[in-house]
């Protein structure tokens, strides 16, 4: 689970199954993912829709992730399991 310190926190919505792995092949075909995709959407209704605060997030959350996504060498890979 994500700590307060954690600034992209997962975010959960109900959606058919189906949709999801199609919106994946769709998105493949786009030259992209689902997560690019999503996160332009979103950035796009703020930037055409919001109000001064709204926009004042959006810079904020962008400064979050350009430091989240400037850390050197990123998140630790996970180890796969010793072999017995």
């Amino acid at each position: 689970m994500a700590d307060d310190s954690d600034h992209t926190h997962q975010q959960r919505f109900r959606l058919p199954l189906v949709w999801w792995q199609t919106y994946a092949r769709v998105t493949e075909r786009l030259g992209t993912n689902r997560t690019a995709r999503l996160l332009a959407l979103i950035r796009a209704d703020i930037e055409q829709h919001g109000d001064e605060e709204d926009l004042r997030a959006l810079a904020q959350g962008d400064a979050e992730l350009a430091e989240r996504r400037s850390r050197k060498g990123g998140r630790p890979r996970k180890t796969p399991p010793a072999k017995e």
